[in-house]
């Protein structure tokens, strides 16, 4: 069996912990202490976030596109990949070491993408982005942590409570979608976005792209 070759490491921002990035052979992986947060091999509900929106704005020639969370860029390309020629796409990462590896050790993952002239890349953290953009995006699309439960940063837990949700609902533009990826289900999570106003959609994806393996959620959240 091909070792995994420890890469880099990265201090999570206001917290004594820290990310490792590993590689084998062509696969890498994102580890929190002996949790993976991603796997170059598992990107199906990470596209599908992309792909779920763009099917919905249909007909939007020039949208603005907010990602919260760079990863490993899955969610960046199936962006690029789904929306129009005349999009705009905003990319906040919190870690400045995760763009370093997208340059850098995974760039062969991205492709180049990060030098896509429709991709901005802005190395802040994505619910103060939300909070400056009042009226600004057809969607915002949060694969942030884990889901609504933080696991890496405790501070993400703010972009899933009621104020992030009327921040990010005050972001989008009419009939915009805030599109929220997950690790698992969260019922109490999915009545918030109603209570905040929201029409839910609630998808459940394949981790892989093929027809086994783990299901993640997708909660699409269209402002009326």
């Amino acid at each position: 069996m091909i070792p995994w070759i420890p890469l880099d490491t990265a201090t999570l921002p206001g917290a004594n912990r820290e990310l490792r990035l590993k590689r084998r052979g062509a696969e890498f992986s994102i580890m929190l202490g002996t949790i993976e947060l991603m796997n170059s091999r598992l990107s199906g509900s990470e596209e599908a976030l992309a792909t779920l929106v763009a099917t919905r704005l249909a007909g939007r020639d020039k949208p603005r596109i907010l990602i919260g969370g760079l990863g490993m860029g899955f969610t960046l390309r199936a962006a690029l990949s789904s929306f129009p020629a005349g999009a705009e796409i905003t990319v906040s990462e919190l870690i400045p070491a995760v763009v370093d590896w997208a340059r850098g050790p995974m760039a062969e993952l991205f492709a180049g993408c990060l030098d896509d002239p429709r991709v901005t890349i802005a190395v802040e953290d994505v619910g103060r982005v939300i909070a400056d953009g009042a009226g600004r995006y057809d969607a915002i699309l949060l694969d942030v942590d884990n889901g609504p439960e933080a696991l890496t940063v405790a501070a993400n837990d703010r972009l899933y409570e009621d104020g992030g949700l009327g921040l990010a609902k005050a972001a989008l533009r009419p009939g915009g979608i805030l599109a929220v990826w997950s690790q698992g289900p969260d019922r109490r999570f999915a009545a918030r976005l109603r209570h905040a106003g929201f029409a839910v959609e609630e998808v459940m994806v394949r981790a892989h792209r093929g027809k086994a393996g783990a299901r993640h959620i997708i909660w699409l959240a269209r402002k009326a």
